[in-house]
């Protein structure tokens, strides 16, 4: 591996308000949104840039989307 692959990063409601990404076992977000959506653009740039997966989490903290930016030898378009 390069050092940048694997891990994961979630986008997450914070409950003080607004929206979180978290990189998996990191105790600070990575960055935080007034947003969803603006969660989720920062979140694939950095997923991307780190090869991670990346789980989009509902307002109940179920996971409601996946993308994958590691290893997947067939990434999802968009």
């Amino acid at each position: 591996m390069n050092g940048k692959s694997g891990g994961q990063h979630h986008v997450v409601k914070n409950n003080d308000g607004g929206w979180d990404v978290k990189r998996s076992g990191a105790t600070r977000a990575s960055g935080h949104f007034d947003t969803k959506q603006d969660a989720i653009d920062a979140a694939r740039i950095i997923s991307r840039n780190q090869g991670t997966e990346l789980f989009i989490h509902n307002k109940d903290g179920k996971i409601g989307q996946k993308d994958s930016h590691g290893g997947d030898p067939f990434p999802p378009r968009g």
